[in-house]
């Protein structure tokens, strides 16, 4: 594809640099390992994140002496001297905390996984209800409406999907992942479809919530989504 000149955008409020589009790795090497370095490290701007403790049970963490202890960790694991971006799981857009949605296609839904091609066995996907059986036949209908209205933009269904999602905001920033280069192609297009209020609307009436079969999360993870999981109470070493 020709080259595309890909915005960039000011994430929070420190003045803090950005693509418009990120990039997911942890489907690459797995959540804990070193970066590529294969990789200019001081082209690449790394983000990662910490907040949500697994020990015995889950829970929401975000005191000093717990952030300091992740990123000293992080910097270990991922063996490199600095982080551009360290944030933390589950926060809303109050606090002037940019947003960095993972997953924009929907487990991959919306480009075809499960409709177009199937779902292998292994697949972690079959752990989320949305994959499984009869609710995949369902949302199948789901599928077939975004693509008609993708159509209508000349583009992918998993185009129009993240042409969605960037336009909750200027502050969301969304971090698609994959293993293939043409898929990658296809994301970075994606930033050249616009939708309007209108189509904003269309695109929401065409995926009803109630339409949707299955529960987005595994079991025992939906009480950590973002609206679920209360930010815990402030530290009151901490002054405003």
């Amino acid at each position: 594809m020709a080259k595309m000149q890909i915005e960039r955008v000011d994430l929070g409020t420190q003045g803090f640099e950005v693509s418009k589009l990120g990039f997911g790795c942890m489907n690459l090497t797995g959540p804990y390992t070193a970066a590529l370095k294969q990789l200019p490290r001081e082209k690449i701007q790394i983000a990662t994140k910490f907040g949500i403790a697994i020990r015995s049970v889950m829970q929401i963490k975000g005191s000093p002496e717990y952030v300091l202890l992740c990123c000293e960790a992080s910097l270990k694991r991922l063996d490199v001297e600095y982080i551009d971006l360290y944030y933390q799981h589950r926060v809303d857009q109050t606090l002037g905390i940019g947003i960095v949605p993972y997953s924009p296609f929907g487990r991959s839904f919306f480009g075809g996984r499960g409709v177009v091609e199937n779902v292998p066995a292994t697949s972690s996907l079959k752990a989320h209800a949305r994959f499984q059986a009869e609710n995949l036949d369902k949302n199948k209908n789901i599928y077939e409406r975004i693509e008609s209205l993708a159509k209508k933009h000349q583009a992918t269904p998993a185009q129009l999907a993240l042409a969605w999602v960037l336009q909750q905001g200027e502050d969301v920033v969304p971090i698609p992942g994959t293993t293939k280069i043409k898929n990658l192609d296809q994301n970075i297009g994606g930033l050249a479809v616009k939708v309007s209020e209108k189509n904003r609307r269309e695109i929401c009436e065409a995926v009803p919530i109630g339409d949707v079969a299955g529960a987005r999360c595994p079991d025992g993870m939906e009480r950590f989504t973002w609206k679920n999981a209360n930010t815990p109470p402030k530290d009151s070493r901490i002054s405003t």
